[in-house]
């Protein structure tokens, strides 16, 4: 090969490569740093750089990232790797830890079943002090670790609510006293198989019912988020915690705040793993848009209220009895005043 050759190829390749590096996708989705909550300072401009932007993100479409929220990387790395061992273990070791059948919630291991459109299976648990808990015993530290991740999770969960307060121009501690029973919280860690040559559907497109989740997924990602009806990767970053707000919240503003549309694509060539925390609200709380965003304002609400609880058993319905048709799927509209 001459030089000229040499650089046609040297080039040749260098275009290639430019070419891919553009077509890769790049963050779309906000990082918010919440050090300035965290630091005993007055650090108000700091504070308030991060609630512009999660008040813009909310408004927006609901999702964006946090990085420095308290919850130690060291922590994060170890509940990810012994998730992977224990979803590694065979079926009949993990359905030891099963449900008992008066649990609110299935706690303990699952799998979908076959006829799911949700390919996945999860360990759910409830707080530490939950009676409805089992937590594997196996691998050590595991509990240990699940329950550390819960309470720092809480922790995380709390002060999120109090910036979205914020944001949304409430009275100081208002959703705090609104949502003040930490016990319906729960956390769920998640093995997604690898997809197929026809198949990668982990979590179908959907909502989810509560305030807030927080979730942590490895490095090889597959959550995308839907954006002006495009769907976008939220690409994984070290340290990073990916925040979406719920229905309850999109309901309380009368959809100033989004809830988060949102799906998981499974990857080939490997499973998956997450840690899901969902910050919740108790099964008796009523919901409805607030006066401050409706009858205060000259606005309408936008829907009916409804009892947390009655919204929830909808919802497990369509997981238990999959709808065949889309006018079957109960989300949030289906309080929606049209």
């Amino acid at each position: 090969m001459n030089n000229n050759q040499k650089e046609t190829t040297i080039k040749g390749k260098t275009a290639e490569y430019t070419e891919e590096i553009n077509n890769m996708p790049t963050p779309a989705i906000p990082t918010v740093d919440l050090s300035p909550f965290f630091t005993a300072g007055d650090d108000e401009s700091g504070r308030k750089k991060c609630k512009d932007m999660i008040a813009e993100a909310c408004s927006d479409y609901g999702f964006f990232q946090i990085v420095n929220h308290g919850v130690p990387l060291d922590l994060m790395n170890q509940a990810m790797e012994l998730s992977k061992t224990f979803f590694n273990y065979k079926d009949e070791l993990k359905r030891e830890c099963s449900s008992s059948p008066d649990s609110p919630l299935p706690a303990g291991y699952n799998k979908q079943p076959d006829h799911s459109p949700d390919k996945n299976e999860y360990l759910l648990m409830f707080p530490p002090e939950s009676p409805f808990n089992v937590l594997p015993t196996n691998p050590p530290d595991f509990r240990k670790i699940l329950e550390e991740m819960f309470k720092y999770f809480v922790k995380t969960g709390e002060i999120l609510e109090a910036i979205i307060n914020e944001c949304l121009g409430l009275p100081p501690n208002f959703l705090k006293e609104y949502n003040n029973d930490r016990s319906w919280d729960f956390m769920v860690t998640l093995r997604y198989p690898p997809a197929t040559e026809t198949e990668n559907n982990g979590i179908t497109e959907h909502e989810d019912g509560n305030l807030i989740t927080i979730v942590l997924q490895e490095d090889i990602g597959g959550l995308e988020v839907c954006k002006d009806g495009e769907w976008i990767p939220v690409i994984p970053s070290k340290g990073t915690l990916v925040v979406n707000l719920s229905d309850v919240i999109q309901v309380l503003s009368n959809k100033k705040f989004k809830s988060a549309t949102h799906r998981v694509v499974r990857p080939k060539g490997g499973h998956r793993h997450s840690y899901v925390f969902f910050y919740n609200l108790q099964g008796d709380k009523w919901v409805e848009p607030l006066p401050n965003f409706c009858s205060a304002i000259g606005v309408r609400p936008k829907y009916k209220g409804f009892y947390y609880k009655d919204y929830q058993a909808l919802r497990m319905r369509n997981k238990t009895h999959p709808p065949s048709t889309p006018e079957e799927i109960i989300r949030i509209g289906h309080y929606e005043i049209l």
